[in-house]
């Protein structure tokens, strides 16, 4: 028994606020854009694989070094990518959005400086957790975590971009 003149029901709520929606409004051309960002973080994470040993033989767990070529690369990415994030997300802000994640939301709303130290805090606790996965003797892991962490924060900036062009 909802009210069918208005089309909602009467635990309906009709609120409808702008932010930063994973997966936002389209148009004609927009599927195929993000088809082809998917594609490039695809290739660019596909990439990664290709990087030469440094020695033929696996290093045991005591000499692997942290700051490895692939992990000097992807920390490149991740802070560009964190950087971009920052811009778009301040974009997107002006234009009226507001932040869809809850725990940056604080950070976000205090201007470019609260950003800036969101985003410090973000970069921070990834590279940290990637550096906890290599002291504890998790290599594999370590480089699985940096890889879903640049690839999140790809999708996070693609969404943005999209939402806020």
């Amino acid at each position: 028994m909802g009210h069918d003149h208005y089309r909602i029901g009467p635990c309906t709520c009709d609120y409808h606020s702008p932010k930063l929606a994973l997966f936002p409004q389209s148009g004609p051309g927009d599927k195929m854009k993000a088809l082809l960002a998917l594609l490039l973080l695809t290739v660019t994470a596909a990439a990664q694989n290709f990087v030469a040993p440094s020695s033929p033989l696996p290093d045991a767990p005591s000499q692997h070094r942290f700051w490895t070529l692939e992990t000097k690369i992807n920390t490149g990415i991740l802070a560009g990518l964190v950087t971009t994030d920052a811009f778009t997300t301040q974009r997107g802000l002006d234009q009226g959005y507001r932040e869809a994640n809850p725990i940056m939301r604080p950070f976000v709303t205090r201007g470019i400086g609260g950003q800036a130290a969101g985003s410090a805090l973000g970069f921070g606790v990834g590279l940290g957790t990637v550096y906890l996965l290599h002291k504890t003797d998790h290599h594999k892991a370590e480089r699985i975590a940096m890889r879903l962490i640049v690839g999140v924060e790809g999708a996070v900036v693609a969404n943005n971009i999209f939402a806020t062009r």
